[in-house]
């Protein structure tokens, strides 16, 4: 190796140690600060009446009701949600996929309103689901504590208050997942912590406190905070 190469390698060697160590200790900072091993809880009796308690406070009967739920997620995501139907129509950039979530081979992929159905189609199709998954369970997950494959545990926290774990072993895009929402007195969601296979750091903790009331009743977030990073819900619509 000539000299020049030598130096050339060492510039780039400093430029990478230069870009990438303050983000390792940024990252072990945050690792050391927030990370917690997955609490233990209790099933049975206690944890389903906390999981009902929460689902009153939110008014569970009114988001059965809502047939239509539309959203934009961060800006970047937008959703038309038929629940009557189980179909959604999700759009980002110059993509359309319209979701049918009972049967995943009749979802259509579209670019620029041009149907596709090559590799890109089905390409599209998977992506969306996996946005869909990800986007309406920071939109409906409080409501989501009975879905089929959930396990409700209730969990003592260190001030003697109660919380609620849900760990989903079946469905979405990443089963096994578990998160403890953390409550107010009347039972209504104030915090969630995830254990997730997507997040590196396990516990962390994001807000659930900015609710808006839909034209159905139903109770939807506008905004989560998680560590410094905000995520934004609007053009929320629910009707009947």
């Amino acid at each position: 190796m000539t000299k020049k190469s030598k130096k050339i390698l060492k510039i780039i060697s400093g430029i990478v140690v230069f870009l990438t160590l303050p983000s390792l200790l940024f990252f072990g900072f945050l690792f050391f600060k927030f990370n917690e091993d997955l609490p233990n809880g209790i099933q049975g009796e206690e944890a389903d009446a906390l999981a009902y308690k929460m689902l009153e406070a939110l008014d569970y009967d009114a988001f059965k009701k809502t047939n239509y739920i539309e959203w934009t997620f961060k800006k970047r995501h937008h959703y038309e949600w038929d629940r009557s139907k189980n179909t959604c129509e999700v759009y980002w950039k110059e993509f359309k996929v319209n979701l049918d979530l009972n049967d995943h081979s009749q979802s259509k992929a579209f670019i620029h309103s041009f149907k596709t159905e090559n590799e890109m189609g089905k390409e599209l199709i998977a992506k969306a689901f996996d946005f869909f998954n990800n986007d309406s369970f920071w939109l409906v997950a409080p409501y989501k504590v009975f879905d089929k494959g959930t396990e409700r545990r209730l969990v003592k926290l260190e001030n003697g208050d109660d919380a609620l774990l849900i760990t989903y072993t079946t469905g979405g895009s990443t089963p096994g997942d578990s998160y403890l929402w953390l409550l107010d007195n009347t039972g209504k969601p104030t915090a969630c912590k995830m254990w997730t296979s997507i997040l590196p750091i396990e516990g962390l903790e994001a807000s659930w406190s900015d609710w808006t009331t839909t034209e159905s009743g139903a109770q939807l977030p506008t905004f989560h905070k998680l560590l410094v990073l905000g995520i934004e819900i609007n053009h929320i619509k629910g009707t009947q």
